[in-house]
Formats: C-alpha cells, structure tokens, sequence
C-alpha cells in the first residue's frame, strides 16, 4: 500500500471500497503538489465513503533522476491499470512540448490508457492538458490556442442539469491556467455533453457517456487547486521572463488577487529580481475561494461511482443466483 493510500481514507471494508487511481503526469517541479492536491480533496470528499488511492506514471513521461527515485516505491507503471481493480480514475495533465498532442512522447501510451478506460473504469476524470488529448483521440476534436493565456479564477456557470451537481450554486469559482480552448461547437457536434462555461462562453464541464461504457468527465479548469497555486504559477512564469526564457511578461491571474497586491505587482513593471516577486506574491491571498464547492463535487462524483459499482455488484448477485438455481 502506497504511502497516500495509507493516508487517505475511511475504515470500510476491501468489499464496497472505491479505488480510485490517480495517473500523474504533472512535470518534476508540480508532481508532489498534484499528488497531495488530489489525495486531500478526495479525503475531504469522501464523506462515509472508503475511498483508496493508489499512483500510477506514464512510463514515457520524462523524469529526472531525483524525481524518479522520489517515486520509487509509491508510484505504479501505468501499464498495470488494468490488473488494478481501479473503478474511477483521474488523469492530470503534463508539460506540453509539441504544437500537436499527437507528437509527445507518451502520446501513445495515453492513447492506450484512454481506450482502457473505456470499459475498465465506472467512470474517468480527465484535467486540462488531459481533457484535450482525450478527445482528440477518441473524435479528433483538436484543442484551439487562445489569444493569450487564460490564467485566473472565474464564475462556472451551470447550463445543464447533472448528478454532479447535487447541492452546488448554479454558478461556482474555478481556477483555470492554460494556453487553449476547445469549441462548444465540436463538442456538441461528437455527442458530449457541455455542463457548465465561463463568462466568456468558453467551456468548464463536459461528459461523454455512451452506452454500455464509462461516463469520461472533462474538466478545462483546476478545480483541484490549493489556493496558492495560481502564485507559483505566477512565480514559476515570471522566472522564465526574467532569465529570458520567454518572450512573454506574464500578466497577474484574473480575479485572484487582492487588490493590493495588484497594485504593488502591477508597479513592479521594472523589478528585475525574482526574489521581490516572490516576497509580494507568498504573502498574499486568493480574492475568491471555490475550495467548498470542489469537495461537493468529487463527492458527488464518488458518490455515483459508489452507486454504480452497487448496482454491478447487485446485478452480479442476482446473475449468479439464477444459475445456481
């Protein structure tokens, strides 16, 4: 047993637990954070249920020698999903390196965990980076590069009615950090179902579901965020402007910060030092929390793969029965 399934969770029994595993594909600098970020909000979420959580990688994932060995141990190969007995899964995001999805490195080996999941999971979650990789290969709908970076937290605002959302308000902050868009469009066109979009029309929440398979949810936002981790990004963006390994000023997360905060970034146009940055921006706190709403909804979401895997169970009970009988 992994050192975070040891931490996470309830005292049920083997029989009714819900395993869930976690593919982390976050790069070196962000794999532990994304780890706790889960495994935290899954504890808080889990409410009666027991829930257990087990790591996986992405062999093809590149690794540093440190961050290798870190994982030595608690992590799985990813290949072994399906001897697992894992009945909902998350897959996060990763480091995009190529203009396409479809030229990275573990590109295959994703494709082949998304196809498993199919049919060997109740349900899958997929985050970001992840979201858009999915449906590209299962219906090709390529992912569009925004104008510049949506980075910030923003109103979700529900436009269907779903299990998901059992005891949420209509609309709900959510932090969002990425460089692309999928169109509305295309994915009504391929069947999904779009369940909530931001203020600017853009999409938060989608589903796929076809019969017989497992329910995939999409989210383009993070809602799994601890409340500091728009800063770092913040931080981790202003380093690579400063060293000169981006062209780009990062400009502050939307919605997000105090006002000032803000101000006092937004004066440091000329600062040249990450050191002062990083003074101003640990210091301070997010304007908006949407942590409450986030642990209603992986409840939610445990909550339907805990009854699924009733039903399966009671149907197999029954099955089982009559030809015994």
């Amino acid at each position: 047993m992994s050192r975070v399934e040891q931490f996470l969770l309830g005292g049920g029994h083997n029989r009714t637990a819900i395993h869930v595993g976690l593919v982390n594909n976050m790069p070196d600098a962000a794999l532990r954070a994304t780890e706790l970020q889960f495994a935290r909000l899954l504890k808080a979420s889990a409410g009666t249920l027991d829930v257990r959580l087990r790591l996986f990688s992405l062999a093809s994932i590149p690794r540093g020698e440190e961050a290798r060995g870190r994982m030595a141990g608690f992590y799985d190969d990813a290949g072994f999903l399906q001897a697992a007995n894992i009945e909902a899964l998350i897959v996060t995001g990763a480091q995009p390196g190529a203009p396409d999805l479809r030229g990275e490195p573990y590109w295959d080996e994703l494709a082949r965990l998304i196809e498993w999941a199919e049919t060997g999971t109740i349900s899958t979650l997929f985050s970001c980076l992840a979201a858009h990789a999915a449906v590209l290969h299962l219906d090709g709908i390529a992912r569009r590069p925004l104008p510049r970076k949506l980075s910030g937290v923003y109103d979700s605002t529900r436009v269907e009615d779903d299990p998901l959302f059992f005891n949420t308000a209509p609309a709900v902050p959510v932090p969002h950090s990425r460089r692309n868009d999928i169109a509305e469009s295309d994915l009504v066109a391929k069947g999904y179902r779009v369940l909530s979009h931001l203020e600017n029309g853009q999409t938060d929440i989608f589903t796929r579901e076809p019969p017989g398979q497992s329910r995939f949810v999409f989210f383009q936002g993070h809602p799994e965020y601890d409340p500091g981790t728009l800063g770092r990004e913040y931080l981790r963006d202003m380093g690579r402007f400063l060293r000169g390994e981006s062209a780009e000023r990062p400009a502050l997360p939307e919605n997000y910060f105090d006002r000032a905060t803000e101000d006092q970034l937004t004066a440091m146009a000329g600062e040249t030092e990450l050191a002062r940055f990083n003074e101003v921006v640990m210091s301070a706190l997010p304007r908006q929390m949407w942590r409450s709403n986030t642990i209603k909804l992986f409840g939610n979401w445990l909550t339907l793969v805990a009854a699924a895997k009733a039903r399966r169970a009671s149907s197999r009970s029954v099955h089982t029965r009559r030809r015994a009988s």
